[in-house]
């Protein structure tokens, strides 16, 4: 086995190419019409950009030699100058290669190599201003991704962007899946699966599978101090970047010299490469806080499907749910079966009246009376469990920003590491600051809540604490720069099967799989055994599944969000909950389509074993699974949670089946998957092979 030093190469492994004659000659005459090209660097993709004679900047993508991006524009509109989008030539071109390999400090892998192509564009407007505009490309052999970046200059200082006129122009006909943008929701809807063609403007990441059966999903990465990018089809195939607004007619203002973020296309034959790509992580910037050790990956129990199934309340009164005596009951719990923390909702002064959409009256330090959060945070600590601190604001990010020290140190003082913060309110109803000190409305991406999510995210790490975001700012992989950022929600998650309308339907998971999750992880709050609520569907999936989505759906933190009854009355299957793993040495994808079904297969960081997720849709499936991933040569107990005789998502949906049998890497299993169900696999090492 290689060790760190040896798989962790030391530093940038970065050889610059000579600039071709013709880019050096322009550099010399001035900016000049012309075009650019690299590839890969196993030759998968390649791209060329060109300046032609009128100035408009264009680029145009090839997969193994054949179209995939027809001739898309780039440029802006902006609020106060005329626009960055014609007279432009290139001033300079340079290509340079990168390799090497970087540890996460938690995550679905441990390892990731970073191996791709540069190249960088100087843009010069060829009259007038004579202003800057750099585009740098990033050319993996899974995906490809470009910024704007500008340089300081006299002409221009402040840039107020109005528009971003960043297009993908999709060469063939497909299908996507995509969510709407700009609804009152945010990002909580049912996937649309339609025609490429017939997409209206959508958030990202966008998946589409084209003709050929090549997949693609466009997203964004290192989203800093900018506004979200959402996706507008403009005609057939061709979409233009829509930036999410601002608090004026700019979308963005920025000081140069600064970057946009990265807009990211990962390609892949199968669906399951989407998922496997770390394009997304690769380009942020490296771990800033160094040693994370005080956070740790772990599951956790909570004080919260109560709520959503109206047993009780978030608001003081009969109905309390965050007492002190429930609390310390989830505390026993906790301790007795191995969970690292327990999720308290509705401690906190602030619940009582209107406090959705204004969280003027939230308290993150005064709990509620019946709350003795001395008494809970010495006897949690007592037993070896955290509390999870929750800190609801209704999106007011402005009211939450004046309390966030006073927030955190009190944790710290409580030594609690996780904090789940929510910002619930209609889309372009968050608050917050404006440059004068006021409170103003916005929206749940815009540039001022990016900065929001960065202050929050800073705040936390000087006083040791990790961020769990709901309502969120979307992923766009910072957690490789600030590693306590480490979940999200950001998509309809398992609430909306207590009383949603309409609920989850068994698609949606294998639809988060290709879409949602390949921005990063999800707070998801899978392991629901009580299986009637207050919607008639109920929950519209079996146990094994639940069980499955452990394994399926990644998150450093998965809660087991059921009932405590629920769990006590029904051992065997919680056995599995207890079982599984949160932070993997290796993550690989046996199968999937988008919207079908998905087997995902992940190895233990902490020890050798390896767990395997399989779920479906509202289709029954026999699927296989080569157990080539295992050590060869070792004998492993397969611990098997598989769909029961008569499985369904409507009419049986406990039915379980709970076997074990001994296995190696030479084997194939059979996965019998019920309609809306799934199958959850432990592998426990054993031994070496008899021979």
């Amino acid at each position: 086995m290689l060790d760190r030093r040896s798989l962790i190469t030391a530093g940038a492994a970065v050889a610059a190419l000579p600039a071709p004659a013709a880019a050096q000659d322009a550099a010399t005459a001035g900016p000049q019409p012309g075009s650019a090209t690299a590839a890969s660097p196993g030759g998968v993709l390649s791209v060329e950009v060109t300046a032609d004679k009128d100035g408009f900047v264009a680029y145009s993508v090839n997969r193994l030699g054949k179209p995939v991006i027809a001739p898309s524009r780039l440029g802006f509109l902006l609020t106060d100058a005329r626009k960055l989008e014609r007279a432009f030539g290139i001033l300079d071109q340079t290509v340079t290669g990168h390799d090497d390999t970087w540890e996460q400090p938690w995550g679905e892998r441990r390892f990731i190599r970073n191996r791709y192509t540069e190249l960088r564009l100087q843009f010069q407007e060829r009259w007038g201003l004579m202003r800057r505009m750099d585009v740098v490309f990033r050319l993996y052999d899974d995906g490809l991704s470009f910024r704007y970046e500008f340089p300081e200059q006299d002409n221009l200082e402040t840039v107020r962007i109005g528009a971003e006129l960043t297009e993908f122009n999709i060469v063939d006909a497909g299908t996507a899946w995509w969510l709407p943008a700009f609804e009152y929701n945010r990002a909580e809807y049912l996937y649309n699966k339609t025609p490429i063609s017939a997409v209206g403007v959508s958030q990202t990441p966008l998946t589409m599978r084209l003709e050929d059966g090549t997949h693609l999903s466009i997203h964004e990465a290192a989203l800093v101090d900018y506004s979200g990018m959402n996706l507008r089809r403009v005609e057939g195939g061709k979409f233009r970047a829509m930036l999410t607004p601002g608090l004026t007619s700019a979308a963005v203002v920025r000081e140069a010299p600064f970057h946009t973020p990265w807009r990211t296309l990962q390609i892949a034959d199968q669906a399951g490469g989407l998922v496997e790509s770390s394009l997304i992580l690769n380009l942020n910037e490296p771990n800033r806080l160094g040693d994370v050790s005080w956070f740790k990956p772990m599951k956790y129990i909570g004080i919260w499907w109560d709520m959503h199934l109206d047993t009780r309340s978030w608001n003081s009164g009969p109905k309390h749910g965050a007492t002190t005596e429930y609390t310390l009951r989830h505390i026993d719990f906790a301790a007795e079966h191995g969970f690292g923390g327990v999720l308290v909702e509705g401690w906190n002064v602030g619940w009582d009246g209107e406090w959705f959409g204004t969280g003027w009256g939230y308290s993150f330090t005064q709990p509620y009376p019946d709350f003795d959060i001395e008494r809970v945070a010495a006897y949690a600590r007592s037993k070896g469990v955290e509390i999870v601190g929750h800190h609801e604001t209704g999106g007011n990010a402005f009211f939450y920003e004046q309390q966030l020290e006073d927030a955190f140190a009190l944790m710290r003082r409580f030594g609690w590491h996780t904090v789940k913060t929510g910002y619930v309110a209609d889309a372009g109803g968050a608050r917050v600051a404006t440059a004068d000190g006021q409170s103003a409305l916005a929206w749940h991406e815009s540039q001022a809540m990016a900065r929001h999510h960065q202050t929050v995210v800073e705040t936390a790490a000087k006083y040791q604490v990790a961020v769990n975001a709901h309502e969120p700012i979307k992923d766009t992989g910072l957690r490789r720069t600030w590693p306590n950022t480490i979940t999200r929600e950001g998509a309809r998650g398992m609430e909306y099967a207590a009383w949603g309308q309409p609920a989850n339907p068994p698609e949606h998971e294998p639809n988060l799989v290709f879409t949602r999750l390949l921005a990063g992880p999800m707070d998801f709050t899978p392991g629901i055994f009580g299986m009637e609520t207050r919607v008639p569907a109920g929950v519209a999936t079996t146990w094994a599944k639940q069980l499955a989505l452990y394994v399926v759906i990644y998150s450093p933190i998965q809660m087991a969000a059921d009932l405590l009854e629920n769990y006590e009355a029904n051992p065997a299957p919680f056995q599995f909950i207890k079982d599984v793993a949160v932070d993997w040495h290796e993550t690989r994808v046996l199968s999937g389509e988008v919207g079908d079904f998905v087997t995902i297969v992940r190895k233990d960081r902490n020890s050798d074993a390896w767990f395997l997720g399989s779920i479906t849709d509202e289709n029954p499936r026999i699927l296989t699974a080569p157990l080539a991933f295992l050590d060869p040569g070792r004998r492993y107990r397969a611990e098997i949670y598989a769909d029961g005789p008569g499985a369904n998502y409507t009419t049986h949906r406990t039915a379980i089946d709970i076997s074990t049998r001994e296995v190696t890497s030479a084997d194939v299993l059979t996965l019998r998957l019920a309609p809306g169900g799934g199958q959850a696999i432990r592998f426990v090492p054993l031994g070496r092979v008899r021979r």
